[in-house]
């Protein structure tokens, strides 16, 4: 179920965290699994079968889990991790790219090979990374000791289970073993309610509303459509604004319904758009996917190590995963491949030209511009549902077709005036003004302090959440206008990944 529905707020989770916190009055254990098994429903309700999917992959991944625990020498943990990250990766490529791969396979063979019709399951990248990275720590030997009940908690946990973020065994584990966080704490949940406020505003009032002056676009340049540069700006704009608080909300809201109990998820979301470079964007954006991707993936085929020639080898290697994580089509793999490139030259930059140690503010300014255009036009890629759709508006982007639309009609003209006018505001909102960290700063809502300076001499209001009246009414009126537009169409962008 989507954390924006009516049966979501008004039915699962006050049932869920009542019946937890009246739990956790006889026994911490009895209140963790009561946790756990609200989280299977969660998850259920999307397609009921699909839970003994999840429970099988969790029952295997504990079992090798506790096999590598006992295993008598390296030789035999290596042996176990290779068999056990193998079997999860199968799984996860049945699911997510056989499809793909025969698709491939017919166009360059003429072949007639079909698996038939596969459900993706929501999440299975998410809980798959989850467990990979608990079976290779505890392969290196920094686990000792798996409670199941925390473990089942700790990889189905209904804030992360669908769309992140991929949580770290050695940060959940212990917080999932302190007794307090079975015990109801109102200033605990007053916090919570207000980050999820804030989170459910921007998915709901935000990126469903621009959502509207993108999607057309590229549904449109899918069969051919052409558009001149204002037009295709507009629509790259707005699904770049509408992912950004997509995501950005559901990040909130995830972190929003941890704290509610006291638990802290890792931070996912932190500002991206303001970043001065490529670097610093995948520091800021879907932090645990590039945390995974740096620590699994590009560490494990050198990294840096072998001079600077494998370092780049090594880096476009590690985001042509990271793209085809994101999705099975050539378009991811592109987009991938795009940000492995700007990678590439970002340390080549660096290489040649150092970096200054206190850069003035218009060389931040400047450097923060050509990233977030670089980002835009990788995300046409994300977006596109097709190759040809993909060139159509990048064509268009670049004037190909004209520079302003002619023979527009006054409906035509005023959609349009309207998506720039959402695409100024919402950039505003995006560099000008403080992001949830900053509101919140006062509770700290991330595990560890990620400190990345903003672009500008902003943000323009210094508001901090307090404990206040004041603040309780005004996130209570958010709440209410949120609520009321939970009828409008409404998708979480990242729960496809």
């Amino acid at each position: 179920m989507l954390f924006n529905s009516y049966v979501f707020l008004f039915l699962f989770l006050p049932i869920t965290l009542a019946i937890y916190f009246v739990a956790g009055r006889r026994s911490h254990r009895l209140a963790i699994a009561w946790m756990a098994l609200a989280s299977l429903g969660f998850y259920a309700w999307w397609n009921p079968p699909y839970i003994l999917l999840l429970l099988a992959s969790v029952l295997f991944n504990y079992g090798a889990g506790q096999a590598l625990i006992r295993a008598p020498n390296p030789a035999s943990r290596r042996g176990l991790l290779a068999v056990a990250v193998v079997a999860d990766l199968a799984l996860l490529g049945y699911f997510k790219y056989a499809n793909f791969f025969l698709d491939s396979a017919r166009a360059l063979f003429d072949t007639n090979w079909d698996v038939g019709a596969i459900i993706l399951p929501l999440g299975i990248s998410f809980f798959t990374f989850t467990q990979i990275t608990f079976l290779v720590d505890t392969a290196r030997g920094q686990v000792k000791e798996v409670d199941f009940t925390r473990y089942l908690l700790f990889v189905t946990y209904f804030p992360h289970l669908i769309a992140g973020p991929i949580l770290h065994h050695a940060e959940m584990m212990p917080q999932f073993a302190r007794p307090d966080i079975a015990r109801f704490s109102s200033r605990r949940m007053a916090l919570g309610l207000s980050i999820f406020t804030v989170g459910l505003l921007k998915k709901v009032v935000l990126a469903d509303s621009i959502a509207v002056h993108a999607s057309p676009m590229f549904e449109a340049a899918a069969h051919g459509g052409h558009f001149t540069a204002v037009e295709s700006w507009s629509g790259a704009l707005a699904y770049t604004l509408q992912l950004y608080f997509d995501f950005s909300g559901y990040s909130d809201m995830a972190i929003g319904l941890a704290r509610m109990i006291g638990v802290r998820l890792p931070l996912n979301f932190n500002s991206p758009y303001k970043s001065a470079s490529i670097i610093e964007f995948w520091r800021r954006w879907h932090m645990t996917l590039s945390r995974f991707l740096r620590d699994y993936v590009y560490f494990s085929l050198g990294g840096n190590r072998r001079g600077p020639s494998r370092r780049y080898v090594n880096l476009m290697l590690t985001m042509l995963l990271g793209g085809l994580w994101h999705g099975a089509g050539w378009t991811f793999v592109l987009w991938g491949a795009l940000h492995g490139f700007y990678l590439l030259i970002n340390h080549a930059w660096i290489a040649v030209a150092g970096v200054p140690a206190t850069p003035s503010r218009a060389r931040r300014v400047g450097a923060a511009l050509l990233t977030f255009l670089a980002v835009v036009v990788a995300w046409v890629l994300f977006r596109a549902p097709s190759l040809g759709a993909a060139m159509n508006v990048l064509a268009g982007m670049v004037g190909v077709h004209g520079v302003w639309p002619a023979d527009m009609t006054k409906a035509q003209s005023a959609t349009l005036a309207a998506g720039w006018g959402w695409v100024v505001g919402l950039l505003a909102i995006v560099w000008l003004l403080p992001n949830t960290q900053e509101i919140f700063a006062r509770y700290r809502l991330e595990l560890r302090r990620h400190p990345w300076p903003n672009v500008l001499p902003l943000p323009i209001l210094g508001v901090r959440w307090r404990l206040t009246m004041g603040w309780a009414c005004l996130l209570a009126l958010g709440a209410v206008v949120a609520v009321v537009r939970l009828t409008r169409p409404s998708e979480f962008i990242y729960f496809q990944f």
